[in-house]
Order: structure tokens, then C-alpha cells, then sequence
């Protein structure tokens, strides 16, 4: 998508935290799709890879936004396959950052990620 502006990377687009588990697996299985759309069926190579998205399927503005908020851009957002131990180590990582840091469920508690080599 073109126009694609994905949420994150500044204060004025933050990333917010959901705990509810409908919406986490609803974002999951969003990014799944589009994994199988341009890496076909066998994306995971006999389960050794996961389809990896962000935003983060824990927030708000994971892959499903969309079907939650009809204002959302639909496909706003990126995945790509990665080896299972990776994914399952960056989870575990946001998750610690979510507990040090407090970040609760809703809209009043943003985030942003910033990459930095």
C-alpha cells in the first residue's frame, strides 16, 4: 500500500497497548493472511518460521485495526515470516517492556518505537 503511514514512530502516532485476547488473536490472524498472501501457504517452512507484524498484535492498532475502526486505513500495517525462536524472543521482550514499564491497556497509555543502530 502506498499511502501506508504505519502508527509507532512518533509521539503524535503511538502505539497503544489491548490485553483483550479477541483482539490480539483477531490481529494475529490478519498478519497469518497477508504472511500466506505473499509468502504462500508454506510461509513457515514446516513450522520453523512465524509471521512476525507490526504494529504489534498487542495494540490497537495491530493488522485488524480495520475491522474495529472503519476510520483506520485498511493495510496499514507490515509482516513478514521470521524464525520462530526470533519471534517468540521479541514477544517475550515487549512484554518485559510493557511490565518495567507499566504500559496498561487503552488509548490513554501510548508508546512509540524508535530503531536505532
Amino acid at each position: 500500500m502506498s499511502a501506508k503511514k504505519v502508527p509507532g514512530q512518533t509521539p503524535d502516532t503511538q502505539l497503544h497497548r489491548t490485553v483483550d485476547k479477541k483482539r490480539k488473536d483477531d490481529n494475529r490472524k490478519a498478519a497469518v493472511k497477508q504472511c500466506k498472501r505473499y509468502w504462500g501457504a508454506n510461509y513457515t517452512h514446516g513450522g520453523t518460521r512465524e509471521c512476525d507484524e507490526y504494529p504489534f498484535a498487542t495494540t490497537y492498532e495491530g493488522a485488524a485495526e480495520h475491522d474495529y475502526d472503519a476510520d483506520a486505513k485498511k493495510f496499514n500495517f507490515s509482516v513478514k515470516p521470521i524464525a520462530e525462536a526470533d519471534n517468540g524472543a521479541g514477544g517475550s521482550l515487549l512484554l518485559s517492556f510493557y511490565a518495567k514499564n507499566r504500559v496498561i491497556d487503552g488509548i490513554e497509555d501510548g508508546s512509540i518505537v524508535k530503531n536505532v543502530s
